[in-house]
């Protein structure tokens, strides 16, 4: 299945994407014949925590299908507007860390984003009037399902609700300030205003569930900047696979329903070749399985 979050009138929907897209709450009273919708029709995180129960009646919404209730939408929502968590592994690829010049580390090092930095497929990624810097990298997301901590590497699959494409665009300027003393730390040096100022990460078009993707460790990714392929890989190449980074990231930390984990992303950055976003560009990430996240760049 596959799952999107848009907003009409203001307030934010779940949607059900195949050919066309179902408006949930919409559908919800046409086929129960109510006047009210619950809220996780409403609600992508409420949806996800609610879980089974609250899956089983979107599955039956789709069964159904009420024309009446198909909508149009050009401009999309991150599919988890507001995720509790944003977590992100650096130098995941080995072939991204030969064109860094940077070792990937010996486990998982992670930084985070803030709901304040998403952007959902076709609305514009904001390129900050403090950057000439910025970079794009595509990348594989995980949306968590089932809350845990300390959770098992061979159990981590079964915390996943599905996956979505997540593009880590980068502020290379303040990440890798001029002066930045690399024996510091190879990965960069000001991962906050690095990696997470407003409205610069695109995350979707949609949630596709666990169970239409099969083995999340054998998906191809690319990008496009301008339809010209800058980054093409896949996530056999991963150094710590999807379930070990769900290991990982909840050692001490309980991951949440609705929480988003990207897995790193491959070779073809711009800042290696002094390649860098500029207003009027437009990216298009592909993630095997899960669709294309198409965004242009605005100056703030």
């Amino acid at each position: 299945m596959r799952l999107l979050t848009y907003s009409r009138g203001g307030v934010r929907r779940v949607g059900i994407l195949k050919d066309e897209i179902l408006d949930a709450p919409e559908a919800y009273k046409l086929v129960y014949g109510v006047d009210e919708a619950p809220d996780f029709t409403y609600d992508p995180r409420k949806l996800i925590a609610l879980g089974e129960p609250a899956m089983n009646v979107i599955k039956e919404l789709e069964r159904m299908w009420p024309k009446e209730a198909l909508v149009q939408v050009n401009e999309f929502e991150p599919p988890i507007p507001d995720p509790e968590k944003i977590l992100c592994p650096a130098v995941n690829y080995r072939a991204h860390g030969q064109e860094a010049g940077t070792a990937p580390p010996s486990k998982p090092y992670f930084f985070t984003k803030f709901p304040s930095s998403l952007v959902g497929h076709q609305q514009p990624v904001v390129r900050p009037k403090v950057t000439e810097k910025l970079d794009w990298e595509v990348e594989m997301g995980i949306v968590i399902g089932k809350p845990g901590k300390y959770i098992d590497v061979e159990k981590a699959l079964d915390h996943v609700f599905g996956y979505t494409v997540f593009n880590d665009v980068s502020v290379r300027d303040w990440q890798f300030p001029e002066g930045w003393p690399r024996s510091l730390n190879a990965y960069g040096q000001n991962w906050v205003w690095g990696k997470a100022m407003d409205k610069t990460t695109p995350v979707g078009p949609v949630i596709v569930t666990k169970d239409e993707i099969g083995n999340p460790n054998n998906l191809s990714l690319t990008l496009k900047v301008n339809g010209v392929l800058e980054q093409e890989g896949t996530t056999r190449d991963l150094v710590f696979n999807v379930q070990e980074l769900i290991s990982w990231a909840s050692k001490g930390i309980t991951l949440r329903p609705g929480d988003i984990i990207s897995t790193g992303t491959p070779p073809g950055v711009g800042f290696p070749r002094n390649k860098f976003l500029k207003p009027g560009d437009v990216m298009e990430a592909y993630v095997e399985g899960v669709g294309t996240l198409r965004n242009q760049v605005v100056q703030e």
